[in-house]
């Protein structure tokens, strides 16, 4: 299987989104900054600095929602805040349904903390609009990757520090019931479900991404040369390339974080603007 190396260079890449001229933006969470890859290779600057950014949608008004100590709205160098808690120190990654919603996890303890020392939980909250938000769960100890199935009745969110990957089915009011998690080893951090319904996973410390079929078991891995893969998102004409990112490049370590993409025997679902 082909793997291209899109960009390199990076510390801890994050986010990964491609919208429909083929434009993959994402961010450096350690360095901070969120960043647009031209599909000719240029790359610009789209928020300069900002730290933290563990997730990125497009707006349907055009610009980007981001994560960090806050949840904004980007567009032309303005920024609005959607959603923001004084006890919430961050928010780290985040997915939108279909009706525009933003959904993301909170984050009371540092990411970077050991994964066996005691953590503060944290919730899912779905912000419904300006200043508006609903606590769907608790007990998230590392809030990482969040992503719907087909018919947007079931909701899949990392917990990279117990190593599942947390199942919930959601009713028509929204409201969220558990079910069985899916157990992943090496570290779940982002994901994505594909037309299948199957949930692709970033595997932070196995240097894959793995694809687990609707009932939970294991399908397929593809190996990357990076050991922290951060994350992963699906795009292209046919929503079958398949973008990965990382925090480290193992073929050679001076590249640091790095963009790589591949392609997929499966298409991606197609990621819903944000609308608040």
């Amino acid at each position: 299987m082909k793997i291209e190396t899109l960009a390199s260079g990076y510390g801890l890449i994050e986010g990964p989104r491609v919208d429909g001229a083929g434009n993959l933006y994402f961010s450096d969470v350690t360095n901070g900054g969120v960043y647009r890859r031209r599909p000719t290779g240029e790359i610009d600057t789209v928020v300069p600095k900002r730290r933290g950014v563990g997730g990125i949608a497009l707006h349907a008004e055009g610009g980007i929602v981001i994560s960090g100590k806050n949840i904004c709205h980007v567009k032309d160098g303005e920024t609005r805040i959607l959603f923001a808690r004084e006890d919430v120190p961050g928010w780290n990654d985040l997915f939108t349904d279909a009706e525009g919603r933003v959904y993301t996890g909170s984050m009371l303890s540092s990411p970077f903390a050991p994964a066996e020392g005691e953590r503060k939980l944290g919730d899912c909250y779905r912000i419904d609009g300006e200043g508006r938000a609903t606590v769907l769960y608790g007990g998230v100890s590392l809030t990482n990757g969040i992503g719907f199935s087909p018919d947007g009745r079931r909701i899949y969110h990392s917990d990279t520090a117990r190593g599942l990957v947390l199942v919930h089915a959601l009713d028509d009011s929204g409201r969220a019931r558990p079910l069985t998690p899916i157990r992943v080893e090496g570290g779940p951090d982002g994901l994505a479900v594909d037309a299948e319904g199957g949930v692709w996973v970033a595997l932070y410390e196995a240097g894959v991404v793995a694809r687990f079929k609707p009932d939970g078991s294991p399908d397929r891995r593809i190996a990357l040369p990076a050991r922290a893969v951060t994350s992963l998102c699906f795009g292209g004409a046919d929503l079958r390339d398949l973008y990965a990112v990382s925090a480290d490049n193992s073929d050679d370590p001076a590249r640091g974080g790095t963009i790589f993409r591949t392609r997929s025997e499966v298409p991606g679902l197609p990621a819903p603007f944000a609308r608040i």
